[in-house]
């Protein structure tokens, strides 16, 4: 009896798990189509990766590893077509992704107008991945009047762009324009002569622009050939810039490297810029910018400023630029302010500078003028606690230049192992000083007996950052 009884349970245990079975097996295929299946996770346009499920719900991670390829929203990258829209629709799309990869493939060529890759709504930490080659129009009538940037990244958190691709601005035909009136980096006015002539647009385009945003990382690509400026900042905190490339003509107008302004918390390093003005501009409200391992030439040299233009206040402190090579440029390190402004320059740092075929390796110009008619007037930024250490190689027209401001004039310079000799093109000239206060801590070459002691003019009219 207890033997039957045991057999009557087995198959009442086995039915029920065929049962239970078929039930999973119906609920399965219901999935395909019907409304109590779990949502599909949401896939990029380039086959993302498709998460995990727990407990019905798909994982956060569905998104982060999303990637969106220009080529997959009609991008043709045959150099010719028009493929902005493309740009645009990835990176609509992207910017609702944390963590998301926007792709430029490597072996195509994308002709793209202006495009601003804006915030602030987008998620943070996305990566512009450029392995392929970005060009400029080159016809006036896409850029209209005239735009101040090409590529425009703004309000973002966490933003990168990297890879080995290339943008090129392309920028002989703004520079060979004979009716273009070319537009310096201290002049933020809209001029309009060559438009109105029929040629390129006055206001020439920065390349690649980075406005209003933290965490910002460039490494790996090369930008050439800008209108105008190649890379700038303004207003960002946390920039890391390393491993890239720059180039255009050294006597392309204008096309400063690396631009910053209103920026803190910067580093620069392992980076070649080759350009027709200044490798690296370093304007008003930048704090903590640390310059290394750099090469410059042709160009213009490192230089902050000019600051202080049309009586304005101009606030920079805390820069290091060290352990860099600057060849066959209009200056080496260089600081330039305006008559007339207000503010200060203070805590510089220019250390193991080698210096070659260089008009002129040190430079402070107090009385900066771009061509214009510049008026004498008392006021001016005021300069410092600027040391320079270890800046060796060649000059070609004047080895150190101290020209102060009267009424505000340079304090706290320091000297220390200089050694700068004439190129074979170069006459031996001595070094300038007027209005400069500090203290010459070796033996320099050329000797520097112009520099004036700390002790001897204390005061100082500078108006307080």
């Amino acid at each position: 009896m207890r033997h039957l009884t045991f057999l009557i349970l087995i198959l009442l245990l086995s039915e029920n798990s065929i049962y239970i079975d078929a039930k999973s097996h119906k609920h399965r295929k219901q999935g395909k189509g019907g409304s109590k299946a779990s949502p599909p996770p949401l896939a990029s346009k380039d086959n993302g990766s498709e998460g995990e499920v727990l407990d019905g719900n798909y994982t956060s991670s569905v998104t982060k590893s999303s990637t969106f390829s220009v080529l997959s929203y009609g991008a043709k990258g045959d150099g010719v077509a028009d493929d902005t829209n493309a740009f645009e629709e990835a990176w609509a799309d992207a910017c609702k992704v944390q963590g998301s990869t926007v792709l430029i493939p490597s072996g195509s060529v994308f002709l793209v107008k202006l495009v601003a890759f804006s915030g602030p709504n987008c998620q943070s930490n996305i990566v512009f991945q450029l392995d392929g080659k970005i060009i400029a129009p080159t016809n006036s009538g896409a850029w209209g009047k005239g735009l101040l940037q090409w590529l425009d990244f703004s309000k973002l958190k966490g933003i990168a762009i990297r890879g080995q691709g290339v943008i090129d601005g392309r920028g002989s035909v703004w520079w060979n324009d004979k009716t273009t009136a070319y537009q310096t980096q201290d002049d933020d006015s809209d001029l309009l002569e060559g438009e109105d002539k029929g040629g390129m647009p006055s206001t020439k385009p920065t390349a690649l622009r980075f406005y209003g945003s933290t965490d910002v990382t460039v490494t790996g690509i090369t930008i050439q050939n800008s209108p105008q400026t190649h890379l700038k900042f303004d207003n960002c905190i946390g920039v890391q810039v390393f491993g890239i490339s720059i180039s255009s003509p050294g006597n392309s107008p204008n096309t400063d490297g690396i631009h910053l302004q209103n920026s803190q918390d910067v580093v620069i390093h392992t980076t070649n810029l080759a350009c027709g003005d200044d490798c690296i501009s370093i304007q008003t409200g930048c704090n903590g910018v640390y310059v290394h391992n750099v090469n410059c030439g042709p160009g213009h040299g490192i230089s902050i400023g000019g600051l202080g233009k049309d009586g304005t206040k101009a606030c920079v402190s805390n820069i290091t630029v060290r352990d860099s090579t600057i060849k066959n440029t209009m200056n080496g390190v260089r600081i330039k302010t305006w008559q007339g402004g207000s503010g200060s320059v203070q805590g510089v740092m220019f250390s193991n500078i080698q210096v070659s075929e260089v008009e002129n390796p040190i430079l402070i110009d107090q009385y900066y003028c771009d061509g214009h008619k510049c008026g004498n007037k008392t006021s001016n930024v005021a300069i410092s606690s600027v040391t320079y250490r270890s800046i060796k190689g060649s000059y070609v027209t004047n080895p150190i230049r101290f020209a102060c401001s009267e009424s505000t004039p340079c304090s706290g310079i320091t000297v220390s192992t200089v050694d700068l000799h004439p190129s074979s093109n170069a006459k031996n000239d001595d070094p300038f000083c007027w209005e400069a206060f500090g203290e010459i801590q070796t033996a320099t070459t050329p000797t520097i007996t112009c520099l004036r002691r700390a002790t001897q003019r204390p005061t100082n009219n500078a108006v307080s950052c």
